[in-house]
């Protein structure tokens, strides 16, 4: 992709509007734009971004077996009523009416939507477990939006539901979902820490937030450093092994300021294992037991002609949120530079030839090894401009390709200057580079 055909608007300085290091460079390098408070338009390069999240979600959730679904933006208030929501969720709920006067909401949340198809469809527990997720707009209504994508209104979100036939079975549920998240938030590059959380408004007993560590966070966090040691790499999908798992890391103190206890937290082994700091939500998952099945009617014959609700979860991982997430964890404010993973950076690699007005052969240069690129399933972006070679190198750090192939007086031969965005240059051929990147990309 030629620079000069992208729709990518950088602008010259940080927008005055924005505090935090994911705004800022997310207006800078054009891969938002604010429609009004809270809501953004995603542009390419955005878009680009979020997508790739999507997809490792999605994989993800594949993978424990999770069915994806599509459920409405738009919900009736009735499914909400029977839940005894619909009155108690407050204004964060944009409620809407229809030419035919009836009451409707733009969707929060997908307890009563997702409960509503269950009970319609499923009437046995022989057809037990069922795994349903979606990846679907959202609106709540923020009193003051902030921080970009991090609070916006409008937002980008995958939510799974699980329906099981009995507790046992539905911690069996819930702790699938938990390595998913961990495997989720690994494969994004991000050290994403399971932390005993309050429940909030989506109800129940049982709640894990993930959180990864940002001083820009919402989120006042307590815990022991020695769960940062901890990896789920050997979890199998069998219950002994996801509840070894989770009990790995519950054994470590790992909380969210609203489920923090003084005593419990001094307990800790040493003083230095101790960290009290600030991080971001991530995902969330939830166990609510029958709180919507009892209510909305939702149950399943039993063995022996008895009928019961079903037990149900929630699991919910922020898309759009995501992006913002990865640049608080990974931007360089100091020096300008991000360097997204390569899992999901918009391009692989940025091509900067030096180019002269009378002379073109860096730009055809930079075009043939594109050619190559291409073959191998490497996406590059080409700085075609005119700029001057300084100003290339600080577009292109901003944009955040993982590596960069510098087209100039130095590539001579078959050699090419070739680094890690904001790293050493090595001086190598392309069959080279391209086996590295290739390498790196087999792992994601």
């Amino acid at each position: 992709m030629l620079l000069s055909n992208s729709f990518i608007p950088i602008l010259k300085n940080n927008p005055s509007e924005a505090k935090i290091k994911s705004h800022q460079l997310m207006l800078r390098v054009g891969m938002i734009k604010q429609a009004s408070a809270g809501i953004y338009s995603w542009l390419p390069l955005g878009f680009k971004v979020m997508k790739k999240i999507e997809d490792i979600v999605r994989q993800e959730q594949n993978k424990i077996g999770a069915q994806e679904i599509l459920m409405p933006t738009i919900q009736s208030s009735e499914i909400w009523k029977e839940s005894g929501r619909y009155d108690d969720y407050g204004e964060e709920m944009l409620r809407i009416t229809d030419r035919q006067n009836r009451e409707m909401l733009y969707g929060p949340t997908n307890e009563e939507q997702v409960t509503e198809i269950f009970r319609s469809s499923i009437k046995s527990y022989k057809s037990l477990p069922q795994l349903m997720y979606h990846i679907q707009w959202k609106f709540r209504d923020e009193i003051r939006p902030r921080f970009g994508i991090m609070r916006g209104r409008e937002f980008y979100m995958k939510d799974a539901y699980s329906f099981d036939v009995s507790d046992e079975e539905a911690f069996y549920s819930y702790n699938k979902f938990f390595l998913s998240y961990l495997r989720t938030f690994k494969r994004l590059s991000l050290t994403a820490i399971p932390m005993a959380a309050d429940t909030g408004p989506i109800g129940g007993n049982l709640s894990h937030e993930f959180i990864i560590l940002a001083d820009t966070g919402e989120s006042k966090i307590f815990t022991d450093k020695r769960i940062f040691d901890l990896d789920s790499d050997d979890t199998q999908l069998e219950k002994a092994s996801l509840e070894s798992m989770r009990k790995k890391y519950e054994q470590f103190y790992a909380v969210t300021d609203e489920k923090f206890n003084k005593e419990e937290f001094e307990k800790i082994v040493s003083k230095e294992n101790q960290l009290v700091t600030k991080g971001i939500e991530v995902g969330h998952i939830f166990y609510f037991g029958d709180k919507y099945s009892k209510p909305m009617g939702a149950s399943v014959d039993l063995p022996g002609g008895k009928k019961d609700f079903v037990k149900m979860g929630s699991y919910g991982i922020g898309v759009s949120r995501l992006v913002g997430a990865i640049i608080e964890a990974k931007y360089d404010d100091k020096n300008e530079i991000m360097k997204w993973p390569l899992s999901v950076a918009p391009y692989d690699i940025a091509l900067i030839p030096m180019i002269n007005k009378n002379d073109t052969s860096a730009l055809d240069k930079a075009n043939n090894i594109n050619l190559e690129l291409i073959k191998n399933n490497i996406d590059a972006i080409i700085d075609d401009t005119d700029e001057n070679f300084s100003s290339k190198i600080k577009k292109m750090n901003l944009i955040g390709a993982p590596y960069q192939i510098i087209i100039g007086k130095k590539s001579e031969g078959d050699l090419l200057e070739f680094k890690e965005t904001g790293g050493e240059t090595q001086n190598l051929p392309l069959s080279k580079i391209i086996e590295i990147i290739t390498k790196q990309k087999n792992s994601i």
